[in-house]
């Protein structure tokens, strides 16, 4: 199969070449190239892949904002590998990219798993009643106190890496996993 389709695209790439092109002029045709049949059919199905890929492989995603700092910058930019957890759900610790509306998303680090009851004390992260080792990601000091809460079915409990923010400028809580678009791939 894949060889037809690959003889079908070298009949397709040669519809724009001449049949007098020779080595010296590849350079200059591969910028400016003869404006062809061929050509617009490739340029098209180039076009096609390129959204097809960006769409529901890897979406560009634009960091604005400092809740994951300083794993993440304040502004920057990655992608968001949409395959991440297509086979598996999300783990304790990973970073995800939740859609909250429209292109509005969230980048924030799972802490809390379906069933899994968290809560602050003094800045720290009680997990089923046990605190938590975050040294690895959490940098700035916290003083974050919050009751216990218990994670739903069907839920993940999500925060951000900069916790020295005040609580309540700080969005985080259960989040739905369908809400869960990827991961970021750096």
């Amino acid at each position: 199969m894949f060889g037809k389709l690959y003889n079908v695209w070298l009949r397709i790439a040669g519809l724009h070449r001449s049949d007098d092109e020779t080595e010296q002029g590849s350079v200059f045709n591969f910028f400016f190239p003869k404006l062809r049949f061929g050509f617009f059919i490739r340029m098209g199905v180039v076009a096609v892949l390129a959204v097809l890929f960006f769409s529901f492989v890897l979406m560009p995603c634009r960091i604005n904002g400092g809740s994951m700092m300083p794993t993440y910058p304040k502004h920057g930019f990655t992608f968001c590998n949409k395959l991440k957890y297509l086979f598996h759900q999300p783990r304790r610790g990973d970073v995800v990219i939740i859609h909250l509306k429209d292109r509005i998303y969230y980048l924030k680090r799972v802490v809390g798993l379906p069933g899994d009851t968290v809560a602050f004390r003094d800045g720290d992260l009680w997990l089923n009643g046990k605190k938590q080792d975050e040294s690895k990601y959490i940098r700035y000091a916290s003083d974050w106190d919050l009751p216990p809460r218990k994670v739903e079915p069907g839920h993940y409990y999500v925060v951000g890496d900069n916790r020295s923010m005040p609580i309540e400028q700080h969005i985080f809580g259960s989040t739905r996993a369908d809400r869960i678009v990827g991961s970021p791939i750096w």
